[in-house]
C-alpha cells in the first residue's frame, strides 16, 4: 500500500512520515520509507542514516532503462518520461525485492528501509527543476507491484507543489499534516480541492494540538476530513534534538496518545482496498497529458504509443 504525507512547510509532515514507518516496522510489517521533499530531511527524523545509498534523482537514466526492460514500447531510456506507464515486457518490481534497483539504491535510517531522491547539486542550480528528481519516485511507483500489508511512505514536497506531476496520484491514501492555524489548514483546502476532481482519498492529520481550543478549530475547518490528531511532545522534541535512541522500538516511549494515533493511520490504511483500476487510469491520463503538453514535441516520437491497451497491471503482470 503506498501512503503519501503532505502539507504545509513545517506542519510536521517528515516528522509524522518518520513516525509512520517506525511504527509499521516495530510491528514486523515490510515497510520502505522514500523522501520525495527538496529538504532531504527523513534520513535524520527516522534516526540517522546507517547504510546510505545513492540518490534516486542522480541515476534517472539508469533506472529508465532498468525499467523499460525488453517492453518494445519503449526503444531506449532516452524515450522514456518520468510518466511512461509499464507495459508488457517492462520489468517491474515487488517491494524490497532482491532486484537490481532495490540492491543499489534503498539503505537504511533508524532501523527502516529508506530510498532518498537527493538533493540538488551545483549543476542542477538555476537550471533544474526538482520535479525532474522526482520523476525517479514515479517511475518506481509506476512498475512497483505491491499488496496489502506491504508498505511505502513518501515524504512528499511541501504546499501543493505535489500537484506539479502527476505522483500525487500514486498513492492509496495521502495524509494531509495541518497545524491548529488558518496557515496550517490552507494547504489542506487546495488539496482537498484539486485532488477530488480525481477520487483521491485524503485524511488529515492534525499536529501539534496543545488543548480543546485546538482541536476544535481543526473539526470546525475540516470536518469529516480529520481522521485523528497528535499532541505536543516532549518525546518527538527530544528525537529531533538526537536525545532519544534510534529504532523502531524507541516508539515505545512515545505518548500513549500519540502512538494511538499511529495505530489510527495504520487502520486507515488498511481499511480501505486498492483501486488498482483508478490507479492504472490516472498513470495512463497523466502520461498523455504530459505527452501532448511537452513530451513529443521535445523528443519528437510519438510517445502516447507507450500507452499498450492490452497490458493488466497487478500481480497479473508479475513474469
Amino acid at each position: 500500500m503506498r501512503v503519501a504525507f503532505v502539507g504545509k512547510g513545517g506542519s510536521g509532515k517528515t516528522t509524522l512520515s518518520a513516525l509512520f514507518s517506525r511504527h509499521l516496522a516495530r510491528s514486523g510489517a515490510p515497510v520502505l520509507a522514500i523522501d520525495g521533499d527538496i529538504n532531504q530531511h527523513l534520513a535524520e527524523a527516522l534516526g540517522g542514516e546507517e547504510k546510505p545509498a545513492p540518490a534516486l534523482g542522480a541515476h534517472l537514466p539508469g533506472i529508465k532503462d532498468y525499467l523499460r526492460g525488453d517492453n518494445p514500447r519503449i526503444p531506449s531510456p532516452e524515450a522514456m518520461i518520468k510518466t511512461t506507464p509499464p507495459g508488457r515486457g517492462s520489468r517491474l518490481l515487488r517491494p524490497l525485492g532482491g532486484d537490481e534497483l532495490h540492491t543499489r539504491h534503498v539503505g537504511r535510517a533508524g532501523g527502516v528501509p529508506l530510498m532518498v531522491t537527493g538533493e540538488f547539486d551545483e549543476s542542477d542550480l538555476g537550471v533544474a527543476c526538482y520535479h525532474s528528481k522526482l520523476g525517479a519516485v514515479e517511475l518506481y511507483l509506476g512498475h512497483l507491484v505491491d499488496g496489502p500489508g506491504e508498505y511505502v511512505v513518501v515524504d512528499m514536497t511541501a504546499g501543493a507543489d505535489a500537484f506539479a506531476s502527476g505522483l500525487f496520484t500514486r498513492f492509496d491514501i495521502t495524509f494531509l499534516v495541518a497545524e491548529p492555524t488558518r496557515k496550517g489548514v490552507s494547504v489542506y483546502r487546495q488539496y482537498r480541492d484539486h485532488a477530488e476532481q480525481f477520487g483521491i482519498r485524503v485524511a488529515v492529520v492534525g499536529n501539534k494540538v496543545t488543548g480543546e481550543d485546538d482541536l476544535l478549530f481543526l473539526k470546525e475547518q475540516v470536518g469529516d476530513d480529520l481522521l485523528t490528531h497528535l499532541v505536543q511532545s516532549p518525546w518527538i522534541r527530544a528525537a529531533e534534538q538526537g536525545r532519544t535512541e534510534p529504532g523502531p522500538e524507541a516508539l515505545n516511549s512515545l505518548e500513549p496518545h500519540n502512538r494511538h494515533a499511529l495505530t489510527i493511520l495504520r487502520e486507515a490504511v488498511d481499511s480501505h482496498p486498492r483501486d488498482g483500476d483508478r490507479l492504472h487510469r490516472h498513470a495512463v491520463e497523466f502520461h498523455l497529458r504530459n505527452v501532448h503538453a511537452w513530451a513529443d514535441a521535445r523528443t519528437g516520437e510519438d510517445l502516447a504509443a507507450q500507452v499498450d491497451p492490452d497490458y493488466v497491471p497487478g500481480p497479473a503482470a508479475l513474469p
